[in-house]
């Protein structure tokens, strides 16, 4: 019985991939395109999530710094936190959900761009995050599930929204750590040529 649940997992998480390539496919390349004109025109990315997501971005920040599979020169990146000492100070002012948004008021220029993980497109420190990038006339990709929620329509003509065909979240994110890889291959395939897939 737990055996076969475990199986069905891995199941459903290859069905929604094999169903989501063609559809994620365009945004996933208009993405690769907004962090290349933000990064060789000087910019950098400021990469943040919700809950869980927040390791996510963390991690594609890494690969930003360190490389992804390849050895190539340092790309600008920072992953905000979503740190308790930086909540206590904004819940000191009153504001419990702008930590992120103060990060990208402090951290962010014109130019740059942020990416956001969120699965439902709703978390309120989120959104004070895309509010205030668009502040600072940053472009936006926001990978997020099903809709993309209350972010969706935030978005501007020069933004990115990809969002995953699924509602449940553990699909979604296996698929935002998906998207992630692709966006790295691609950033770093038009950047320094492609390489072998294997």
């Amino acid at each position: 019985m737990l055996e076969q649940r475990i199986q069905q997992h891995f199941i459903d998480s290859a069905d929604l991939k094999y169903q989501a390539a063609p559809v994620l496919g365009q945004p996933i390349a208009d993405a690769v395109q907004a962090v290349l004109a933000c990064i060789t025109s000087g910019g950098k990315i400021l990469a943040c999530g919700d809950g869980p997501s927040a390791a996510d971005a963390l991690q594609f920040a890494a690969f930003c710094v360190g490389g992804f599979e390849r050895e190539r020169p340092e790309l600008a990146a920072i992953a905000l936190s979503p740190d308790a000492g930086l909540m206590a100070s904004s819940t000191a002012y009153g504001d419990t959900h702008a930590q992120l948004a103060r990060q990208v008021r402090a951290l962010g220029q014109a130019g740059d761009l942020l990416l956001v993980l969120c699965v439902s497109g709703n978390d309120p420190s989120v959104i004070a995050a895309v509010a205030a990038a668009h502040e600072r006339d940053m472009t936006v990709v926001l990978a997020s599930g099903r809709t993309g929620g209350a972010l969706a329509p935030l978005l501007q003509e020069t933004d990115v929204l990809i969002c995953v065909p699924h509602d449940r979240a553990a699909r979604v994110r296996e698929v935002h750590a998906l998207v992630l890889n692709c966006l790295c291959d691609g950033i770093d395939a038009q950047l320094f040529g492609e390489q072998e897939i294997s």
